[in-house]
This record gives C-alpha cells, sequence and structure tokens, in this order.
C-alpha cells in the first residue's frame, strides 16, 4: 500500500478535527513541554499507517501496529510528532533541527522515566519549596475570616508616573475583573478607591459600596493614552527610556477549601495590608539573594522581541516580578541538586514549561476567569493588567489541581503524557460519545524489558548538514518552517536562557546563548531572510533527504500559507530534490478557536504534499484546466465537509494553492534546471503558476457550488484490478 492508495481523507480529518479541539485528550505526551502549532498526531499516525500498513487504515488504526527496522527521518522535528508516532509502532528514528529546544524537548518526550521516583522527586521538590516561600502564597478570607488560606492569582495594574506633576496612575484599560458567566455577578474595581463591587448590569453598575463613586467599565487608557487622574496631563505609553514597566497590586482571586462547598462562585478580594507586605517581604527576600540560575541576558532585537524592547524591557529577568523570581530560583536550587539525572532533567524540563505560567506578561481571562500563558497568541503580548499565578499550585479535597500555572499542574500533566507514552490510546468516537482504545503492545522509547530496542538518533544540527546513507531511509515526515511564520526561536528564548542556567552543557546546543540561528528556514525582517533564502534552505534540506531516501520511498510533508508566493518556494525545492510530487492532501492541522487565528483569514487546513523519486499518482488527480482544477479542489471540499469541517474562503485558497504546487511540479519535473539562480526558477515557478488559471477566479467559482458535492468514493485497494488503470506511473 501506500499513501497516494490508501489515506482516507474523511477518516483522517475528523479525527484531526476532534484532536485539534483538545489536543492533550488525544495526544498527553504533547504536555511534556510547549512547543508552537503541533501538528495533529492523528494526521502522522494516519500517513505511516498508510504507507506501511497493508490493510485500509481505518482497520489499522486502532489496532497495534509494529514495524521493526524501518526507517523514518524528519529533517524539522520542532515538537516531534512524527517522529513519537514512527517510534511508537517501532520504527527507528532520526530527527533534526536546528534549534536546541527541540532535541531536548522531543528527548524528554521519548525517553523512558521511572514514574514513581519521579513522583516522590516532584513531591520532595513542591515540599521544600511550600516550606520556603508557602507564606507568600497565601492571604486571609474576608468573607468568612478564615486564615492563610490559599491564593490563586495574583492581578497587577500597569503604573507610570505623570510629565506634569509626577505623581504615579494606573493604566486601566477597564474596570471589569470578571463576568458573571463562571461568577454569579460581575466584579468591577472602583476607579477611585479600588474595592471590589459585584453588580448584576455591567451596563448599569452603580455606585462603589465603599465610597459612592460611579462605577464603570471602561478604563482611561486607550491608544497609547491616558490623562492623568491627579492633574488631567495626557499622558503617552509606553516609555521605553523609562525601563521596564512598573506594576501594583490592586486584586487577587484566591480560594477557600473550608468554604468552596457552600459558597457560589470565586473569591475575590481587594489585597490588604498582610498582602502588601508579603509581597514586599518577597522583594526583600529576592534582594537579599546573590542568584546562580536567574539569566542575565540582554533581550535581543527580533521580529518578536522588539515589543519587549518598546515597552522599556532590556533584559529576561525584567518580565517577571521578584516574587516570581524568588520562587524560580529556589526552585532552580533544589532541582540542581537531584542525584538522579533523569528525574533532574525531567524537573528542568518542567521549569522550563512553568515559565510560560510565571511571568508578568500573562493576562487574566475576565470570562474564563484563569490565566492566560504568555504563548497563547504565540507571540509575546504585553497588556496594562497583568496575572502572577501560586507557583506552588493548589489541590483540592479529592487532590485534583486548582486554577493553572503552578508545580501542581505542571507535574501533574507531565506524568500524564509519560503514562501515555508508557501505554498509548485512541479515542473512538461512536455517536455523540468517546471512548479510549488502549493500542496494547505500541509504546515510546528506545528499549522495554522483553521488546527489540529501537533506534533513536535527535541531533540538534541544522538539516542542511545532516549525514546520512544514501538509500538508508524508508520515509521522511515532517512538518517543515512556514515562511514568514511567528519566529519561534525568539519566543522559545524565554524558556532556553533559563534550562540552560539549570541544566548547563549537559545537552548538544546549549552551549550557544542563544537558540537564534542565522541558518533558520523562515522569513525574518530583523535577519533580512527573504523567501529566496527559505527556498534555498528548503531545497538543500529536501534534497539531502531525496539522496537518503530507499527508491519509491516517500517524503511527505505538511504546509499551508495565506500567499502562493510561499509555496513557489516549496514547489521549487520539490524539483531541486528531484522528487516528483505524487499527491497533494487536505488535512485539518489547527484549531479554528486558537487565539492567534480567530477572527482572521487564516486557514486551518494545511496541504499533505507526497513526493517521491518513481511511483504512481492518480489519474483523476492531473489537471491542467481551471475547470479541472475546480472539480478536484470541489472533491477536497466535500470529504472534509463530510469529516465535519465546512470549508472557509481561507481553506479553499489553501487547498487550491496545493494543487497548483503540486500540477506545476508535474509539468515542470522533465525540464527543470536545478543550477539556474533561485530568483530565476521562483519566477520559472511563477509562470508555471499562472498557465494553470486566476486564482482568485477559481476560487471565485468554486465557492457557490462545490461543497453540495457528494464525497468521491475511497480509492480501491491493492487488490482491485482497477488500480492499474487509474495509477500514472513516473
Amino acid at each position: 500500500m501506500s499513501i497516494e492508495h490508501n489515506f482516507d481523507v474523511p477518516f483522517v480529518a475528523a479525527l484531526a478535527l476532534k484532536e485539534k479541539q483538545i489536543q492533550q485528550n488525544y495526544r498527553p505526551i504533547i504536555a511534556v513541554h510547549k512547543w508552537f502549532a503541533r501538528r495533529p498526531g492523528t494526521l502522522f499516525r494516519g500517513l505511516l499507517l498508510s504507507e506501511l500498513a497493508d490493510r485500509p487504515l481505518a482497520e489499522v488504526f486502532y489496532a497495534s501496529n509494529h514495524f521493526p527496522g524501518v526507517q523514518i527521518a524528519d529533517p524539522f522535528m520542532g515538537g516531534g510528532t512524527p517522529l513519537i508516532e514512527a517510534n511508537r509502532i517501532g520504527c527507528d528514528v532520526q530527527g533534526f533541527d536546528i534549534n536546541p529546544m527541540s532535541a531536548w524537548i522531543v528527548r524528554e518526550e521519548l525517553e523512558h522515566l521511572d514514574l514513581e521516583a519521579y513522583a516522590a522527586g516532584a513531591t520532595a521538590l513542591a515540599q521544600a519549596l511550600d516550606q520556603e516561600i508557602g507564606d507568600l502564597y497565601r492571604t486571609d478570607c474576608p468573607l468568612y475570616g478564615d486564615k492563610d488560606v490559599p491564593v490563586k492569582y495574583f492581578l497587577w495594574v500597569k503604573i507610570q508616573d505623570c510629565t506634569a506633576c509626577g505623581r504615579p496612575f494606573d493604566l486601566f484599560p477597564g474596570y471589569l475583573l470578571a463576568e458573571n458567566r463562571r461568577h454569579p455577578k460581575n466584579v468591577l474595581v472602583c476607579s477611585r478607591c479600588g474595592e471590589l463591587n459585584e453588580v448584576d448590569d455591567r451596563k448599569h453598575p452603580g455606585a462603589c459600596a465603599a465610597c459612592g463613586t460611579a462605577l464603570t467599565t471602561a478604563g482611561p487608557a486607550k491608544r497609547n493614552r491616558c490623562d492623568c487622574p491627579h492633574c488631567g496631563q495626557v499622558n503617552v505609553y509606553p516609555r521605553p527610556n523609562a525601563g521596564a514597566p512598573r506594576h501594583r497590586l490592586f486584586a487577587m482571586e484566591y480560594y477557600n477549601p473550608a468554604r468552596k462547598a457552600r459558597h457560589k462562585g470565586r473569591f475575590f478580594k481587594k489585597p490588604d495590608q498582610h498582602d502588601l507586605a508579603r509581597a514586599a517581604k518577597a522583594a526583600a527576600h529576592f534582594d537579599a539573594l546573590s542568584p546562580d540560575f536567574v539569566p542575565p541576558q540582554p533581550i535581543p532585537a527580533g521580529d518578536e522581541t522588539d515589543r519587549l524592547l518598546r515597552w522599556g524591557y532590556r533584559q529576561y529577568r525584567e518580565l517577571f516580578n521578584a516574587r516570581q523570581l524568588l520562587a524560580l530560583e529556589l526552585s532552580c536550587r533544589r532541582i540542581s541538586m537531584v542525584a538522579d539525572e533523569r528525574i533532574r532533567h525531567a524537573l528542568a524540563t518542567n521549569l522550563s514549561d512553568l515559565l510560560r505560567y510565571q511571568n508578568m506578561l500573562c493576562r487574566y481571562d475576565t470570562m474564563a476567569l484563569k490565566s492566560l500563558d504568555i504563548f497563547s497568541v504565540h507571540g509575546f503580548p504585553v497588556g496594562l493588567v497583568q496575572c502572577e499565578s501560586n507557583i506552588l499550585g493548589i489541590r483540592n479535597g479529592t487532590g485534583a489541581g486548582v486554577g493553572s500555572g503552578g508545580w501542581v499542574n505542571i507535574i501533574d500533566k507531565y506524568a500524564k503524557a509519560k503514562r501515555w507514552g508508557d501505554a498509548p490510546f485512541e479515542l473512538r468516537h461512536q455517536g455523540g460519545r468517546k471512548r479510549q482504545v488502549p493500542i496494547l503492545g505500541e509504546w515510546l522509547g528506545e528499549r522495554r524489558s522483553g521488546a527489540e530496542p529501537r533506534g533513536i538518533r535527535l541531533s540538534c544540527t541544522s538539516a542542511t548538514e545532516a549525514e546520512l546513507p544514501e538509500a538508508s531511509l524508508d520515509a521522511v515526515f515532517t512538518d517543515p518552517p512556514y515562511f514568514g511564520n511567528v519566529q519561534y526561536a525568539e519566543l522559545m528564548d524565554f524558556c532556553y536562557v533559563w534550562l540552560r542556567r539549570l541544566v548547563g552543557p549537559e545537552s548538544e546546543g546549549f552551549d550557544r546563548d542563544s537558540t537564534h540561528s542565522r541558518h533558520e528556514l523562515t522569513g525574518n525582517l530583523t535577519q533580512k531572510r527573504a523567501l529566496a533564502d527559505f527556498a534555498q534552505g528548503l531545497a538543500t534540506v529536501y534534497a539531502r533527504m531525496a539522496k537518503a531516501l530507499k527508491p519509491g520511498a516517500p517524503l511527505a510533508f505538511t504546509f499551508h500559507h495565506n500567499r502562493i508566493e510561499a509555496y513557489y518556494a516549496v514547489g521549487v525545492a520539490m524539483l531541486d530534490s528531484g522528487l516528483v510530487c505524487s499527491a497533494s492532501l487536505p488535512c485539518p492541522a489547527e484549531m479554528s478557536g486558537s487565539i492567534h487565528i480567530h477572527g482572521t483569514a487564516s486557514s486551518i487546513i494545511d496541504t499533505v504534499f507526497v513526493c517521491r523519486s518513481t511511483g504512481s499518482t492518480r489519474r483523476g488527480w492531473l489537471c491542467q484546466t481551471p475547470a479541472e482544477l475546480s472539480q478536484l479542489i470541489g472533491s477536497d471540499i466535500a470529504q472534509l465537509s463530510a469529516a465535519g469541517r465546512t470549508p472557509t474562503l481561507g481553506d479553499t485558497r489553501c487547498i487550491a494553492f496545493g494543487h497548483l504546487t503540486r500540477m506545476v511540479v508535474w509539468n515542470l519535473r522533465n525540464e527543470w534546471e536545478p543550477s539556474r539562480s533561485m530568483a530565476d526558477k521562483l519566477a520559472r515557478f511563477a509562470e508555471g503558476v499562472a498557465t494553470l488559471g486566476e486564482v482568485g477566479q477559481l476560487i471565485a467559482g468554486l465557492r457557490a457550488d462545490a461543497i453540495s458535492e457528494p464525497p468521491p468514493q475511497p480509492y480501491p485497494t491493492a487488490t482491485n484490478a482497477t488500480e492499474a488503470q487509474d495509477a500514472i506511473p513516473f
């Protein structure tokens, strides 16, 4: 069998759509550490089994599979999804990535962990921290008079001094602290005295119960301007020359375990003098330390980091308040003393992931009433109101974690991730219900008692320099960088600068000051990397992979972009490698509600490009006119609709781009000249696209009719005599 003849778009797309809604439920292993834009594990499992298994995909997907000795590589391993899926079915895997955090994270995902030893180490860490700094995360309950109850979240507002009168003032964009969806009433902050008021109607909130001032939801800070409440002077923010922003603690959400069962809603309060004293105590404690692990690195200029620089931040440590720095430093000290290297590395990984919630760029979701981690929008969002989570975490009476962003939460999800690696499962949907299906016999790792060892080779190196024997690989599966995408290296430095100080040179690539590299394959304004650079790097990698593949073995990769020009680079890379694109298959890759793409024209549909040196493609996939191409795109839309996704205009555009790219590669494959300049090759590819019809007109004519078309019948199995008639060899 092969991907071209066995991949089932509606089946895999339906799984991928459900997985991306709550990915950690389908693939708990991803909770080992944050990585960006992970593709669905169900997609790569589907691709692998379509290529390697000899039965229909729907039959083997929920069965145990084992392919010892099969060699799989990923030249852009990122978070490791293709390698995880290949390793669990017994393949030997090789992964390459220029980012040292990638190699660290994937190794943590695949390497075996003694869960009992890990639990003991994590418990000892949590207990030690509670003894040292637990009192800094407690408060008194003003509603019931209970003392020393745990705080879930501390809420801070940015402040600055007036340029006219010199007095400090708050930069509140709004005074709504909590909506009345998960709390009985709306909670508003009084603009004058700061007291918290619970009201039924946000439009007519009335007056503050404490001082009588009229309540309002609208704050004074907007469009980078704020009137001083003392003298009326219009002040501009941010002020980068004034240094990192300052903050004032103005509210808290706490948890009262003794009263929770009978109390309606959450527990909120304005900080009292004891709470402010605890914050001051944390600052004094940290000032008295000589930190060993707090990173001193400056924040470099970059496409993503420039936002921080515009706000006056100059060092990574300035992104944390004193209590966070104290708790993180003490956590690092405890972890560094753990004797068992495997447990030490696991806890170090936990701390790196914990950083997402332990910084002063996190925001408080007024509807969901929880902290939003720094990377919830795949960037460095600098808001005016920030949320500090309890770093220790809280457990309720049943032992479950309460809130988010603490050691309790990180430890629980890491342990769950590693348990899945020892005993993977899939989720099967039947009617409106879903159930776990254990996949007995599959597991993650290099060795297990009584089983054959598996090869795992992970390298922190550019795949442009990867050394692989010729004709040694059975397949390459990857999710390459997207030209012009988010600069993930700039974001991951936020974690790396801490992890590097904690683990030192114990991991390959950690001798570098930054995860940045001038060889990254993304467009980057700061580093002046353009489309031609991206195309050249991708072509070099694909050529190396093509040489390492066995004759006819596939290179399959995912891609989508809003601009057709980005596909020129992908097409040129395929042609330069000498491979032929035999399939372009649609599959969901993102969650439509993702914060960073919600409400935009972005697509959630990837094209899976399948390339080989020899093989066959379907006769019906070869189209040379806009009408033929429209019919093919309509078929894809129908299959996605059957899976539960009604494609948007952005989805349709990306599907069209995928087919256009595949057909131009097909048309140019025999006359292509890899030795020509990259500028010439990109221009030649653009001409090939133009000959197949105007993309905009193609999509406009497609939208009204295509979705109602019935999904095509599944491709005939290998035993069907019609296969030979439908296959076009190359």
